[in-house]
C-alpha cells in the first residue's frame, strides 16, 4: 500500500517517497504561546498527530522524526506580559507568560490524545541558527541591511540565475498580487514593497540579542526566519514534509521556502507541503466580536478530549470544518458505542479497510465509516484501528469516569433524581416526573424508559 499525500506546491496528490525511509522527517508550525489555544489551533495539532501515527505505523516508531516548534518571542507575547505582570521587568514577565501558556497548551493537546512531537524546539533557543541563515542570505545578495534592519528581497531571489524556486510558487501568486493582497508594512528603508524583515532592532526593555550582518544595535528576529532556523537545526536543509494551517501558506511558508532555499542553495525545502483547511463555528467565522471564540480549554470542561478529536476527524483535513454542538453530541454517542464494544478488548492489527483510506491523503471520514462497519465483526481490528487514530487510551470504566468529570455531574445525584422521578410516575404525578426529566436534560443526562426500568447516559 502506497501513501499518497496532497502537496500544496504541486496542487496534486503524490506518492510519498521519503528521502530516507529510516529517517522520515516532518516539521509542523506550532503555537505562539501568549494565550489559551483556540479550537482552530487544535486542527493542525490533531491532523498532523494522525499523520505522525500513520508514518510510525508504516515506517516504524524509531524511523520517524516529528518537529513542532514553540514561538516564544513575539509582539503578542510582549503585550500580554506588560498587561499581566506590570510590576516585573519585561524579560521576566515574558518568561512567566511563555512558561504558563506553554504548560496550558501541553495540557490541552495531551487531553486531545496527541502524542508529543519527537522534538519541540523554542525559538529563543535557536537565535544562533537564525543569525547564521541571515548572514548567508546577506552574503549571497538575497538580503540587505537598512537602518539596523535586515530585509529579504524576493526580487533578488527571482532574479537569481540558478535552480532556486520562484518566490510565489507555493502560494501561486505573482509579486504584484502579493502587494495587492497582503498587509505590506510601508517603511522608507525598504527597497521594494515585497521585502520582508529577517531581523529588526529591539525597543527598550524588549528581548534582544547581538545582531547579525555587522549591525551594532541589539535586535530580535522576524517571525519567518524562526521556523527556517529550527527546521534546519533539527531536520536539515532538505526534509520530507512541512505542515500547518492553510492560513500559513502566505506569507509565512512562502517566506520560509525563500529563506531556506536561498541560504542553502536548494531547489526545495520540503518535498511535500501539507495544509489543513479553516474552521468555523456554527456556520460562522470564529471571532471574539461574534462571541463564538472558543478555546480548547473551555471545551475540555464539557467534553472528553476524544470527543473533540473525533469531531475534528469526521471532516477531511483539507476541507473547511463547521464546528457545531450537534456534531459534538453525535461524536460523543459514537465514542460511547465504540468504547462499550472495544475498550477492554486486546487491540489487533488495524483493519486494512481503515488503513487504506488513511494512506489516501488522510481520508479520516472514510476511515471512520470503515470502523462503524467493524463494530459487529472483528472487534480486535476495531480496537487496533481506534488506537492507530489516537483513541482507546483507557478502559470503559475510565472513559465513563472522565465523561462524568467533564460533565461536572455527580452520578449519585442522577440516580437520586431518577428514583424521585420513578416514585412520581408511580403515583401518577406526571407534572413532577416531567420536571425532573427536564432537570436531568439540563444537566446533560439523557434517560430512557423501558419495561425493565429507566437507564441513563450523559448526552454531552
Amino acid at each position: 500500500m502506497e501513501l499518497r499525500l496532497y502537496d500544496t506546491l504541486s496542487r496534486e496528490k503524490r506518492t510519498f517517497v521519503p528521502l530516507d525511509p529510516k529517517n522520515v522527517r516532518m516539521y509542523v508550525c506550532g503555537p505562539t504561546v501568549y494565550d489559551f489555544a483556540h479550537i482552530g489551533n487544535a486542527r493542525p495539532v490533531i491532523v498532523f498527530d494522525v499523520l505522525f501515527r500513520l508514518l510510525r505505523h508504516l515506517y516504524g516508531e524509531a524511523h520517524v522524526k516529528y518537529v513542532r516548534n514553540i514561538t516564544d518571542v513575539d509582539d503578542k507575547i510582549n503585550d500580554r506580559a506588560v498587561r499581566d505582570f506590570p510590576g516585573l521587568p519585561l524579560n521576566e514577565a515574558i518568561r512567566k507568560v511563555t512558561e504558563q501558556t506553554g504548560e496550558q497548551f501541553h495540557a490541552d493537546v495531551d487531553a486531545l490524545g496527541c502524542l508529543r512531537p519527537s522534538v519541540e524546539p523554542r525559538a529563543t533557543e535557536h537565535i544562533g541558527e537564525m543569525r547564521e541563515i541571515i548572514e548567508r542570505l546577506v552574503k549571497g545578495g538575497f538580503a540587505y541591511v537598512a537602518e539596523d534592519h535586515v530585509l529579504f528581497s524576493p526580487q533578488a531571489m527571482n532574479a537569481a540565475n540558478s535552480t532556486l524556486p520562484r518566490y510565489g510558487a507555493l502560494s501561486k501568486r505573482s509579486l504584484d498580487e502579493m502587494i495587492a493582497g497582503a498587509r505590506v508594512d510601508v517603511a522608507p528603508y525598504k527597497r521594494d514593497a515585497t521585502d520582508f524583515v529577517l531581523w529588526k532592532p529591539s525597543k527598550p526593555g524588549e528581548p534582544s540579542w547581538p545582531s547579525p550582518a555587522g549591525i551594532k544595535a541589539e535586535g530580535r528576529p522576524g517571525w519567518h526566519v524562526e521556523c527556517s532556523a529550527m527546521a534546519w537545526k533539527h531536520l536539515g536543509e532538505h526534509f520530507d514534509i512541512h505542515g500547518g494551517g492553510i492560513d500559513l501558506v502566505f506569507p509565512h511558508h512562502e517566506n520560509e521556502v525563500a529563506q531556506t532555499c536561498c541560504a542553502f542553495h536548494r531547489e526545495r525545502m520540503a518535498n511535500y507541503w501539507m495544509h489543513n483547511g479553516f474552521l468555523q463555528v456554527e456556520s460562522e467565522k470564529m471571532s471574539k466580536s461574534l462571541g463564538n471564540f472558543i478555546t480548547i480549554h473551555e471545551l475540555l470542561a464539557d467534553w472528553p478530549g476524544e470527543v473533540l478529536r473525533l469531531n475534528m476527524l469526521k471532516t477531511h483535513y483539507r476541507s473547511p470544518i463547521d464546528w457545531t454542538m450537534k456534531s459534538l453530541e453525535e461524536s460523543a454517542k459514537t465514542l460511547d458505542d465504540w468504547y462499550r464494544v472495544a475498550a477492554d478488548v486486546a487491540p489487533g492489527e488495524p483493519a486494512a479497510s481503515v488503513v487504506e483510506p488513511l494512506i489516501d491523503d488522510l481520508n479520516t471520514p472514510l476511515a471512520i465509516a470503515a470502523m462503524h462497519g467493524l463494530r459487529g465483526g472483528d472487534v480486535g481490528a476495531l480496537a487496533g484501528s481506534l488506537r492507530l487514530l489516537g483513541f482507546l487510551s483507557e478502559s470503559v470504566a475510565q472513559w465513563e469516569d472522565r465523561k462524568q468529570q467533564a460533565s461536572g455531574v455527580d452520578p449519585k445525584e442522577v440516580e437520586g433524581l431518577i428514583a424521585e422521578r420513578t416514585a412520581a410516575r408511580s403515583r401518577k404525578d406526571f407534572k413532577e416526573s416531567d420536571r425532573i426529566r427536564d432537570l436531568l436534560a439540563a444537566m446533560g443526562v439523557a434517560i430512557k424508559d423501558s419495561k425493565d426500568g429507566t437507564t441513563w447516559e450523559f448526552s454531552r
